[in-house]
C-alpha cells in the first residue's frame, strides 16, 4: 500500500491565466492552504507537448514544482466539439491566438458548423478539465472532469474563454451568463458540481481525502 501522502501550506496552481486562478481559488476556500499561480511567481510557460489533455496538466505541474520546490497543480482543459472531430479540443487556448482572441475564435467555431451543415439544435460539444497535483518527491494524483452541452450564439459576458457559446444539458443559461456560484459552485449535498473544472475538483478532493487519511 503507497504511503500517505504530504499534507501541505501552499499550493502552486500552473497557470497564468487569470479567470483560471481565480475560480481554483473559490473552489479551494474551505482548504487551509494559499494558492499562488505561476504566473503571480514569474514562472516561464512550459511548452504544451503532450498529446492529451492529462499529459499537459501533468507537464505543467511538474514544470512548476521543479521550480518552486511547493507542490504543484496544474488544469489543461478545453472545448471539445462532436461535429469538429473534437476539435479544437487540447489546442482550445492556441486556436484563441496569442494574444487570445475569443470572440474571433467563437465566429470560427460558427462558420465551420455552418460550412458543414450542423443544425444549430445539433452542434454538440463538452468541455473537459483533467487536473494533475504533483509534489516535489514525484508522486502525484490525476483526474478529470467533463460537462457536456449545446453551442449556441455568444451571450454573456462572465467567465472566460468560449463560457459565452456553451450551453449545459438541463439548463438555459450559458456559462457566459452564470454566476460563479451557479457554474462551479459545489452543492452542500456533495453531489455533482455543474463545470467541468468544479467537477474535477470534486474528483480531486475526494481523492486527497483518502490519500491523506
Amino acid at each position: 500500500m503507497p504511503a500517505p501522502l504530504p499534507p501541505f501550506t501552499r499550493l502552486v496552481l500552473a497557470t497564468h491565466n487569470s479567470g483560471k486562478l481565480r475560480e481554483f481559488r473559490q473552489l479551494f476556500a474551505a482548504h487551509p492552504f494559499s494558492i499562488v499561480s505561476a504566473g503571480e511567481l514569474g514562472l516561464p510557460e512550459p511548452e504544451e507537448t503532450g498529446t492529451s489533455f492529462a499529459a499537459n496538466a501533468r507537464l505543467k505541474a511538474e514544470a512548476a514544482t521543479r521550480a518552486t520546490g511547493f507542490p504543484a497543480l496544474a488544469d489543461d482543459s478545453g472545448l471539445c466539439v462532436e461535429a469538429l472531430d473534437g476539435a479544437p479540443g487540447i489546442y482550445s487556448a492556441r486556436w484563441a491566438g496569442n494574444p487570445a482572441d475569443f470572440p474571433a475564435t467563437m465566429a470560427r467555431i460558427d462558420a465551420l458548423l455552418t460550412e458543414r451543415g450542423i443544425a444549430p439544435t445539433k452542434r454538440r460539444a463538452h468541455f473537459t478539465a483533467a487536473l494533475a497535483l504533483v509534489w516535489p518527491d514525484g508522486r502525484s494524483l490525476e483526474v478529470d472532469g467533463k460537462v457536456f452541452g449545446t453551442l449556441v450564439a455568444p451571450r454573456g459576458t462572465v467567465g472566460f474563454g468560449y463560457d459565452p457559446i456553451f450551453m449545459p444539458d438541463g439548463h438555459d443559461l450559458t456559462f457566459g451568463e452564470m454566476t460563479a456560484d451557479q457554474k462551479h459552485g459545489i452543492p452542500a449535498d456533495g453531489s455533482e458540481a455543474l463545470s467541468h473544472r468544479a467537477r474535477a475538483f470534486q474528483a480531486l478532493e475526494r481523492r486527497l481525502l483518502d490519500a491523506m487519511a
